[in-house]
C-alpha cells in the first residue's frame, strides 16, 4: 500500500525567516494514488504576527477570523501524527516546508526532510519547461475545475493539487476509474456479489477436435519438462 499526503499552507506573509507564521494548513490522504476520506485541516492563530495585507488579498484570511483559532503548538501533535512518515506532495515545496519546519523548530521537534517531499512545481517544470506552472495554470491545462478558488485556501488547494499530481504522473484516468469503482462498491455493498449470476448454459467451445489434436501434438514436441504438460497432463508431470 502506498500512502501519500497532499499538503498546502497559507501564511501571514512570504518569509518564515523574518517571523511570518502559518495561519492555515490542509492535508488530504492518498492511498495508492486515490484520495481517501481522511483529511487534516486547521486555521491557526499566528500569535505575535499580524496578517500582511498583501497576503490577505491572496487568501482572504484576516486576523478577526483567527482570534479564536488554536495556535500551532496546540495542533502540532495531531499534524505530525496525520502525516506520519508518508511522502508529502506539495506545490513549490520549499516555501511550505520552510514554514512548517520553522513552526516545528519553535517546538524543538525534528524538521521534515526534503528527501520525503515531492515538489509538483519541479515536476511541472520538467514536463513543461517555460510554463506557466502555477496551480491555476496547471488546472487550466488539465481542465480541472477550480472555479470555487476565488481565494487561495489550504484544503481546497490540496484537493486541486491531488488532481494535478495525478495528471503530472499520467495516472489520473486510471485512479479516477478505481476511485469511482470503489465508490460504487461502497454504495452497493454486499449486493454486488449477489448481482453476479452464473450463466445458465455454458458457452460452446470455439476449438474443434482437429484444433485440440493439433495442440496436443505440438505439446508432445516440447519435451517432458514443458510447462504445458502440467496443464494438459498433470499426472505425466509428477
Amino acid at each position: 500500500m502506498l500512502r501519500e499526503v497532499v499538503l498546502d499552507t497559507e501564511t501571514t506573509g512570504l518569509d518564515a525567516r523574518k517571523g511570518d507564521r502559518i495561519i492555515e494548513i490542509g492535508c488530504i490522504e492518498l492511498i495508492n494514488r486515490i484520495p481517501t476520506e481522511k483529511t487534516f485541516h486547521h486555521y491557526i492563530h499566528p500569535e505575535d504576527r499580524d496578517v500582511h495585507p498583501d497576503a490577505q488579498a491572496i487568501h482572504g484570511i484576516s486576523m478577526d477570523m483567527l482570534r479564536d483559532k488554536p495556535k500551532f503548538r496546540e495542533i502540532a501533535s495531531e499534524f505530525v501524527e496525520f502525516i506520519g512518515d508518508a511522502p508529502l506532495i506539495i506545490h513549490n515545496a520549499a516555501f511550505d516546508i520552510g514554514f512548517i519546519n520553522s513552526e516545528l523548530q519553535r517546538l524543538r521537534h525534528p524538521a521534515i526532510l526534503m528527501e520525503r517531499v515531492v515538489d509538483t512545481l519541479a515536476l511541472a517544470k520538467r514536463k513543461y519547461p517555460g510554463g506557466p506552472n502555477s496551480l491555476d495554470a496547471l488546472c487550466k491545462r488539465y481542465q480541472i475545475d477550480n472555479s470555487k478558488r476565488t481565494f487561495h485556501g489550504a484544503l481546497l488547494d490540496s484537493w486541486l493539487l491531488a488532481e494535478v499530481y495525478l495528471e503530472l504522473l499520467g495516472e489520473r484516468q486510471a485512479t479516477l476509474g478505481l476511485a469511482q469503482a470503489t465508490t460504487r462498491q461502497r454504495a452497493v455493498g454486499t449486493a454486488t456479489a449477489s448481482a453476479i449470476r452464473v450463466r445458465p448454459r455454458p458457452l460452446a467451445a470455439r476449438l474443434n477436435e482437429a484444433d485440440i489434436a493439433a495442440h496436443r501434438a505440438f505439446i508432445d514436441t516440447l519435451g517432458p519438462e514443458a510447462l504445458w504438460i502440467r496443464f494438459e497432463r498433470p499426472e505425466a508431470a509428477e
